[in-house]
């Protein structure tokens, strides 16, 4: 990448630093590299005890707004007290109480809170304002733009697109001067709804390739026949209800007695007790092992140590779904085939058949005999994981992501989104 010199960027988060999050931290960094001043503002804290190699690299100090309103009252009551000010508050303001007629909440509440302190706690020589995730974080950076009149932009990604109301997802998407996701399922759904489709663009995240170089390790030939040389089986992602882990040990359960392997999970969730506990009662849990929250050093050694990824995504109750989750990218990177399902974004790096394994959402009649299949066959696991790793090492280079988002901060750049 060629550093230049660029607009200053105030970046709006959810949370920072956060580990499950490393496409965001790795976009931030990218974007430094480009030349980019960047000011990181989190509505909240951090909870991970670690954190991944790039948070350590990224120089963007962080500004953290109340978490919680109470808690910070007097930082709440200047930060309005300055916004009052602006000549957009009263318009700002008035949206606003649309907005809570829609959505009677403290969070609605919140996040107008939020904004002012924004506005008033302004990073100097700020220029271009833009929100990660379209739900919360696009509330708090289109409320704040308004009061100020500038313009922003947004980054959607998963959970935030499908489980916003209609309404809110149209409005910002009209508001914002562009959007970028990450997903075709996800461009598709918000082109529908955006006053103007145009500027709506799809930009795979991709990965660091440095950080993922290429495995030549040899993971042998195991079939699953050998007591003591088990198909090692690795994922990794939160445990909640939208990753299926429950269908997956399901899965696992119905696999033939004869048929050894060894299951690693690498993530933290509030399912994991409910995960444990299930995995006993299906007399699995000698097979099964929690790992708990991993940094990325330990991720790529675990996908090294692995002969197979597996992740049972579905659509959860309130709508919530992965993308293209990353953690299959970086799978993939490894040369590690995948058996997963065919929702969101993840036929547009898994073929079935030829780079990996696919089974429809909430079947683990289904997803155990593609297990059944990638466990026997291990030359079958080799080929299927460099189809994989060649389609990511091609497609899904961050660098291409970069500068799509490059060229829509700058104008002066040559747009490159699809």
């Amino acid at each position: 990448m060629t550093a230049k010199a660029g607009p200053k960027l105030v970046v709006v988060v959810k949370g920072y630093p956060r580990l499950s999050e490393t496409f965001i931290a790795q976009e931030l960094r990218g974007l430094e590299l480009q030349g980019f001043d960047l000011v990181i503002v989190s509505l909240r804290h951090p909870t991970d005890k670690k954190g991944h190699p790039v948070h350590d690299e990224i120089r963007a100090k962080v500004l953290y707004l109340p978490e919680y309103l109470h808690q910070e009252p007097i930082r709440v009551l200047k930060g309005l007290w300055f916004a009052r000010k602006q000549p957009g508050f009263r318009a700002t303001f008035r949206a606003f109480l649309g907005d809570l007629r829609r959505d009677i909440s403290r969070n609605r509440v919140r996040r107008l809170g939020q904004a002012a302190v924004l506005v008033r706690e302004w990073p100097e020589g700020g220029h271009w304002l833009h929100a990660h995730f379209i739900h919360t974080p696009a509330s708090v950076t289109d409320y704040a733009a308004r009061i100020l009149g500038r313009d922003w932009s947004i980054s959607a990604h998963a959970k935030d697109i499908w489980t916003s109301p209609d309404w809110e997802l149209s409005g910002k998407l009209g508001r914002a001067r562009w959007t970028v996701t990450c997903t075709e399922s996800g461009h598709r759904h918000l082109q529908s709804l955006a006053p103007d489709p145009a500027r709506v663009y799809l930009s795979y995240h991709g990965l660091n390739l440095d950080r993922f170089p290429h495995f030549s390790g040899d993971r042998g030939a195991r079939d699953g026949s050998d007591p003591t040389s088990p198909v090692r089986i690795v994922s990794v992602g939160r445990a909640v209800p939208k990753k299926g882990y429950d269908v997956l040990l399901r899965a696992f359960a119905q696999l033939s007695p004869g048929l050894h392997w060894r299951f690693t999970h690498l993530g933290s969730g509030g399912e994991v007790p409910k995960l444990k506990k299930l995995a006993e009662e299906l007399g699995i849990a000698d097979r099964c092992h929690w790992r708990g929250a991993a940094d990325q050093t330990e991720v790529i050694a675990a996908y090294r140590d692995a002969d197979l990824f597996t992740l049972a995504s579905r659509i959860a109750k309130d709508g919530d779904r992965d993308g293209l989750p990353n953690v299959i990218v970086e799978a993939a990177s490894q040369g590690l085939p995948s058996v997963a399902t065919n929702i969101s974004g993840i036929p547009e790096l898994v073929a079935d058949g030829v780079s990996g394994w696919l089974v429809p959402p909430e079947n683990p009649e289904a997803l155990a005999l593609a297990l059944t299949e990638a466990l026997r066959y291990p030359a079958m696991r080799q080929a299927r994981g460099a189809a994989a790793e060649a389609r990511v090492r091609q497609h899904f280079d961050y660098r291409t992501s970069i500068a799509d988002l490059t060229a829509l901060i700058d104008p002066a750049e040559e747009r490159r989104c699809a």
